[in-house]
């Protein structure tokens, strides 16, 4: 292992962080997991439903050309909270690398605020949106609101804003939530 970002130093686990902050990530990952494998089958199922109906009859559903706008957001935050949980977001470990392993524990609790605070306010900043979203129906889908694909922002920040928490949290005790094999992300 190079030096990481995350404060297992050299391949050692280190003392695990309590029960409670484990169970709190591994339901985030499992609820990653779920959105995700969901919003695959029924994106599937609907676009393939759609080609043999085009196909056979010369018509396809007209849903079809819309789930999109509330699934694919969810997809996404799905996997970015998977992600998150196994540090598997874009990273750069240059900085991590150069420094002991003191260094990368403080680097390690100054990212996590970091990103911490920036998925809280984007949370607090999709508000708005969302309010807004409410008044936007698609037609197709029998005026379904808009507002549950834009309701995806809440679930993928919050859910990496709370990552973040329980691995401070567990920073702060000294103890290790997640072991990475490889480099962790600055995500």
């Amino acid at each position: 292992m190079t030096g990481a970002l995350h404060p297992d130093t050299a391949g050692k686990e280190g003392r695990p962080a309590p029960p409670v902050l484990r169970g709190i990530v591994a339901a985030l990952d499992m609820s990653g997991r779920l959105v995700c494998v969901a919003t695959l089958i029924v994106l599937f199922v609907g676009l393939m439903a759609n080609v043999v109906l085009r196909y056979v009859y010369g018509q396809g559903l007209d849903w079809a050309y819309e789930i999109h706008a509330i699934l694919l957001p969810w997809m996404i935050a799905g996997g970015v909270v998977i992600a998150t949980v196994h540090s598997r977001n874009i990273a750069i470990t240059i900085l991590p690398d150069l420094l002991s392993d003191s260094g990368r524990r403080v680097l390690f609790i100054l990212v996590s605020v970091l990103t911490l605070l920036i998925s809280v306010f984007v949370v607090w900043s999709a508000f708005p949106i969302i309010r807004a979203a409410q008044y936007q129906r698609l037609s197709a889908l029998g005026g379904i609101s808009q507002l549950w694909g834009y309701a995806s922002l809440v679930y993928g920040f919050g859910g990496i804003a709370v990552i973040c928490a329980c691995d401070l949290i567990a920073a702060l005790m000294g103890r290790t939530l997640r072991y990475v094999e490889t480099a962790s992300s600055l995500s």
